[in-house]
């Protein structure tokens, strides 16, 4: 009888979810950048605005690309964590108070997108989780 070796990384699901938080982030940050003109247009927020967020998310999708890639560092991963529940809560705030006079398409847009990274935040804390 042959013995089987399995194997079981831990970490997968959170360097996953990282990943995926990454990826989304840096699109959506090059498309700020690249686009701010047209997208200022269709959800209303100034162009000038759209391209400081699309440089602090490219510096943050970078940033957290880095740590998916890397051994777990749970206070790393805490503070990707804790940086997605406040742009969750941000947005949501921003979006009630229409603090930058959206478009109805660019209220959609924004609780649209803090939906998504709020799923992240989750996603990140069920991998935190596993990993232990």
């Amino acid at each position: 009888m042959t013995a089987v070796t399995v194997t079981t990384d831990r970490t997968k699901f959170l360097r996953l979810a990282l990943a995926a938080d990454a990826a989304v982030t840096g699109v959506n940050g090059l498309a700020y950048l690249a686009a701010a003109g047209p997208l200022a247009d269709l959800l209303g927020p100034g162009a000038g605005l759209l391209r400081g967020i699309g440089a602090f998310l490219l510096v943050y999708a970078v940033a957290v690309g880095v740590l998916a890639t890397r051994p777990v560092n749970a206070a790393a991963t805490k503070a990707v964590i804790a940086v997605n529940l406040a742009w969750t809560l941000a947005s949501l705030v921003a979006a009630v108070a229409d603090s930058a006079e959206f478009t109805v398409l660019g209220l959609v847009w924004t609780v649209a997108q803090a939906l998504v990274v709020a799923v992240f935040a989750e996603l990140q804390i069920m991998g935190l989780r596993r990993a232990r």
